[in-house]
C-alpha cells in the first residue's frame, strides 16, 4: 500500500506521522536539521529555500512553543507565515475544516501546519490537498512527529547513535502523542529495548505499543537507561484519573537525582516542556549536566526547517 505521505518518487508530500516512515528518510530530516543548524550557528544566515512559498499555521489547539518554533523555521528560510485566526475563521461559523482549506489553497498557500485535538484531521485534510502539503503538529493522542524527529535528534547528538540504546518514556503515555511518535521513531532508527512507566490508569494497553516494555516499577526501568524522557503531567486528569496529587505522583514517578543514579552514568535527561518542576522532575535534574531539555527547543527549529524544506523547497 502506497505510504500517503511520500510522492510517487520518493520525496515527502506530507509529514503525518512518523510510523511507517522509512528509516532512510527520517535520517534525512535529522541530516538536514544538522546541516541547517551548523550553517545557521556559523554565520547567522540561512539560503532563503523557501523564498516565494506560503506557510498557514491552522492551530486548533492552544500551542506557544510548537507554533512560535515553525513560524521561526518558515520565516528563517525565507516563506511568508499566516497565523490563522481560528476564534474569527469560518470554522466557527460552521464551515467544515475541508471547506476552510479549499479556501486557503486557491489563494495559492504552499503547506499547512495543523494541529487539532482529534485524531488523524490532519490525514484527512492531507486526503483532500490538490497540491499543498500538510505538516502535523500534533493531533489527538495520535502523533506528533516534529517533536519525535527532534528528539532523536537530540539523542543523537548526546549518545552519537540510536541504534542499541536502551530509553525509558514516563508519564501519561496512555494519551501521549508525543510517546508515540518517540517510540515509531525509536524502533525505526534501532533502539534495543523502550520501556514505558507510569500509574497503572494512565498505561497503554501492550497493543497499543508493540515492542515495548509497559513497566509500572520506574525505579526497576531506569536500571542502566540511556536515555529518560519524562512526559508532562496534566494534574487534572492525573487526580481524576489515579487519585494521586502532584507530591505522591512525584514520589513514585518523579525523575530525582537519586533515582538519576539507577541510569547509566551518562543517561540523557529529556522533557518536551512545559515542565511541572517538583511533579514530573526535580529542578536539580533538569537544569543539571545530564539534561538535554533546551537542546530540544533549539532542535525544534531546525527539525522544522528541514521538514519544510523537504517539503516545498525546489
Amino acid at each position: 500500500m502506497h505510504d500517503p505521505q511520500l510522492a510517487a518518487d520518493g520525496r515527502l508530500r506530507h509529514l503525518l506521522t512518523l510510523d511507517g516512515l522509512p528509516r532512510a528518510r527520517i535520517e534525512s530530516l535529522l541530516d538536514d536539521a544538522a546541516r541547517l543548524r551548523a550553517q545557521w550557528r556559523t554565520q547567522r544566515a540561512l539560503p532563503p529555500l523557501l523564498a516565494g512559498r506560503s506557510v498557514v499555521n491552522l492551530f486548533f489547539e492552544a500551542s506557544t512553543r510548537t507554533r512560535t518554533s515553525f513560524d521561526l523555521a518558515a520565516r528563517r528560510l525565507g516563506a511568508l507565515v499566516i497565523n490563522f485566526d481560528i476564534a474569527s475563521s469560518s470554522t466557527s461559523k460552521g464551515e467544515t475544516l475541508e471547506d476552510t482549506l479549499a479556501t486557503l489553497e486557491a489563494m495559492d498557500a504552499d503547506a499547512f501546519v495543523v494541529r487539532h485535538r482529534e485524531n488523524d484531521t490532519p490525514a484527512l485534510l492531507a486526503s483532500h490537498c490538490r497540491q499543498a502539503a500538510i505538516l502535523n503538529a500534533g493531533d489527538g493522542n495520535r502523533a506528533h512527529p516534529t517533536q519525535g524527529l527532534l528528539d532523536l535528534l537530540t539523542i543523537r547528538d548526546r549518545k552519537g547513535r540510536i541504534d542499541g540504546l536502551k530509553v525509558v518514556i514516563c508519564g501519561d503515555i496512555r494519551h501521549s502523542r508525543v510517546a508515540r511518535s518517540d517510540v515509531h521513531g525509536l524502533q525505526a532508527l534501532g533502539a534495543a529495548a523502550i520501556h514505558l512507566c507510569g500509574p497503572t490508569a494512565l498505561l497503554p494497553a501492550g497493543a497499543a505499543f508493540p515492542g515495548c516494555v509497559i513497566d509500572e516499577d520506574f525505579d526497576v526501568a531506569l536500571t542502566d537507561a540511556d536515555v529518560i524522557i519524562m512526559l508532562r503531567i496534566q494534574r487534572e486528569r492525573l487526580e481524576h484519573a489515579t487519585q494521586l496529587d502532584g507530591a505522591a505522583y512525584h514520589a513514585r514517578f518523579g525523575l530525582t537525582g537519586q533515582r538519576l543514579a539507577r541510569a547509566g552514568h551518562d543517561a540523557l535527561v529529556m522533557h518536551p516542556g512545559p515542565i511541572n518542576r517538583g511533579v514530573e522532575i526535580d529542578s536539580s535534574v533538569a537544569d543539571g549536566a545530564q539534561s538535554a531539555i533546551l537542546d530540544q527547543v533549539a532542535n525544534g527549529v531546525f527539525v522544522r526547517m528541514a521538514a519544510l524544506a523537504q517539503l516545498l523547497a525546489p
